[in-house]
């Protein structure tokens, strides 16, 4: 989010969230709903998939 210059008040100002809530996604402790998703890459003004993180380490792990 700081790429974007965006702070967790204005982005939760923007969403009509709290910043723990945001705090909470930036610490992966929580995660948005699909509609927050889609909600926050247009205001990022990026495609959905750069806000989803596959971590292969972990998937791989969780196969095992």
């Amino acid at each position: 989010m700081a790429d974007k210059c965006l702070t967790n008040s204005d982005l939760a100002t923007k969403m009509n969230l709290s910043e723990v809530t945001i705090s909470r996604w930036r610490s992966n402790r929580i995660q948005p709903s699909v509609l927050q998703l889609v909600e926050l890459a247009e205001i990022l003004k990026v495609d959905i998939k750069d806000l989803l993180e596959i971590n292969h380490n972990e998937e791989n792990r969780l196969a095992l």
